[in-house]
C-alpha cells in the first residue's frame, strides 16, 4: 500500500483543535481555566513546557491557538525554535514564564513573534485580560484564522531548464525528504496542470479545484485548500491537477498568488514544481519564492539553457541566484561532469547520480524514490539541508524561523 492510500484509509488529517496549552505547574492551570472560562467550559491543559509541546506536536494536529511554558528553560529561543518548526505556520502563539524583564517582554512579541506573554503567578484576571481576547477572535470566525497573510511558510519553485531533465524527481522527492525530516508540516504543488505527474509518482490522484483556484481565486478559501489538496502523510499534502490535454486552463497571476498565500498560512514548506517555460503564473511562484532551483541535465542544451535561466530568476528576485541542480551525472552517454563545470564556467551546486534502475521503477510503481534507493536518498541530503537550513546556528535559525512564522 502506498503512502497516499495509507493517509487515505486513515481517514487523512485530523480535526484541528482551537486551543493547546501545555504548562509546567497546577496553579497555573487552574489560573488558565478560570481566565478563559468565560470561552470554553473546558480548556485543554496538559502538564510540561515548550520542550513537551514540540514532542507532542510532532505527531499531532497543531491547534490554532497554542500556550506554552518556558519556566525554566535556559535557551527558549532554540526551545521556539523547535517548536516553529513542527508547528503550521498559521498556529498563534502565547507564552508563559518566569522571567519579569521588559527587554525580554518586547524581544519574544517583537522580535520573535508570539503574541503575548504573561510571568508568573499567572493570575485569572491577567489570563482573561491578555490571552482571552485571541481565543474569542478564533471561535468568533468559527475557529478559522481569518484571511491569509503575508506570513508563514517558504516557497520553494523547482524548474527544469527544458523538458525532460528530472525536474518533477526533484521537486517530488524534495518534499517528501523536508516533511520526514524537519518533521514540519510540508505541501508539494504540481502547477503542470495538463499531464503532470508529481502526484502519480506519489501513488495519489490528482484532486480537482486546482484549476478553479487558479482561475477564480474569490472561490478560494481555506477550507476549499483542504479539500483539493491530497494527504499523502500526516505532515505531507499533493495539490495538483489532471487537466484534459484539449483544455486551456487560464490561470492568474491573482490566483496563484491567493493561492500561495493560503498555502504560506497552512504549511512550513511549499514546494513548487513549475511548466517550462515560465509564463505569467510561473514568474510570479519564482518572484514570491525564497528558494529558486533549477534542474538541468548532463547534455549540451541545458549547458546552453543554465545562463538564460539564471538570468531570468535574477531579473524576476531582484538579482537572486538560483542553487543549479545536475541530475543525472554520469548518465551513460551524456556529458561528464567534468565537461558540464567546464561548460557552465564552474560546477554546479548540487550533483544528483544517475540511478537507472531504482529511480524510474519506483516512479511507474508509485513510489517515492527516496524510499526505495538509499542512493538516491544521499545525493539528495545536501539539497534538503539547504532548503531546510539545517547545521544553522541553533538561535540564529530560531530567530529567523520564529519571525517568518508567528510575526503578525
Amino acid at each position: 500500500m502506498s503512502a497516499a492510500e495509507t493517509a487515505r484509509g486513515t481517514g487523512g488529517a485530523a480535526e484541528r483543535p482551537v486551543l493547546l496549552a501545555f504548562l509546567a505547574e497546577e496553579a497555573d492551570e487552574a489560573a488558565l481555566r478560570g481566565g478563559l472560562a468565560e470561552w470554553m467550559d473546558a480548556v485543554p491543559v496538559r502538564r510540561g513546557n515548550v520542550r513537551t509541546a514540540a514532542r507532542a506536536l510532532e505527531r499531532e494536529e497543531t491547534p490554532r491557538l497554542l500556550i506554552v511554558d518556558i519556566t525554566g528553560v535556559d535557551d527558549a529561543a532554540e526551545a521556539l525554535d523547535r517548536l516553529a518548526t513542527v508547528c503550521s505556520p498559521d498556529v498563534r502563539v502565547l507564552v508563559v514564564g518566569d522571567r519579569n524583564d521588559l527587554s525580554f517582554y518586547r524581544g519574544i512579541t517583537r522580535d520573535l513573534g508570539v503574541e503575548e506573554y504573561i510571568y508568573k503567578p499567572l493570575t485569572r484576571d491577567n489570563v482573561s485580560r491578555l490571552f482571552g481576547p485571541p481565543l474569542a477572535e478564533l471561535l468568533s470566525a468559527g475557529g478559522s484564522h481569518g484571511p491569509a497573510t503575508p506570513r508563514g511558510g517558504q516557497i520553494v519553485a523547482v524548474s527544469g531548464l527544458r523538458g525532460g531533465v528530472g525536474a518533477t524527481t526533484i521537486a517530488t522527492n524534495l518534499a517528501l525528504h523536508l516533511s520526514e525530516t524537519t518533521r514540519g508540516h510540508v505541501a508539494l504543488l504540481d502547477l503542470h496542470l495538463r499531464g503532470g505527474s508529481a502526484a502519480l509518482s506519489l501513488g495519489a490522484r490528482p484532486g480537482a479545484g486546482l484549476r478553479v483556484a487558479l482561475e477564480e481565486p474569490d472561490r478560494v478559501d481555506a477550507l476549499f485548500l483542504d479539500r483539493v489538496s491530497i494527504p499523502v502523510s500526516d505532515r505531507f499534502r499533493v495539490v495538483a491537477a489532471d487537466e484534459a490535454l484539449e483544455s486551456s486552463p487560464a490561470p492568474t497571476e491573482a490566483g496563484i498568488t491567493r493561492l500561495l498565500e493560503l498555502l504560506r498560512s497552512r504549511f512550513n514548506t511549499i514546494v513548487v514544481d513549475l511548466p517550462h517555460p515560465p509564463g505569467v503564473m510561473e514568474r510570479r511562484v519564482i518572484a514570491l519564492a525564497r528558494h529558486r532551483i533549477l534542474v538541468m541535465g548532463p547534455d549540451v542544451a541545458s549547458i546552453r539553457d543554465a545562463g538564460a535561466g539564471r538570468r531570468m530568476v535574477a531579473a524576476l528576485a531582484s538579482g537572486a541566484t538560483p542553487l543549479l541542480v545536475l541530475n543525472r551525472a554520469g548518465l551513460r552517454g551524456g556529458l561528464g561532469n567534468a565537461l558540464v563545470a567546464e561548460g557552465l564556467g564552474s560546477a554546479p551546486d548540487i550533483l544528483i547520480p544517475d540511478f537507472p534502475g531504482q529511480v524510474p521503477k519506483a516512479m511507474n510503481l508509485g513510489r517515492p524514490a527516496l524510499h526505495d534507493s538509499a542512493g538516491f536518498r544521499r545525493a539528495l541530503t545536501p539539497l534538503t539541508r539547504e532548503i531546510s537550513g539545517a547545521g544553522a546556528a541553533a538561535e540564529e535559525g530560531g530567530l529567523r524561523r520564529l519571525a517568518r512564522l508567528w510575526r503578525r
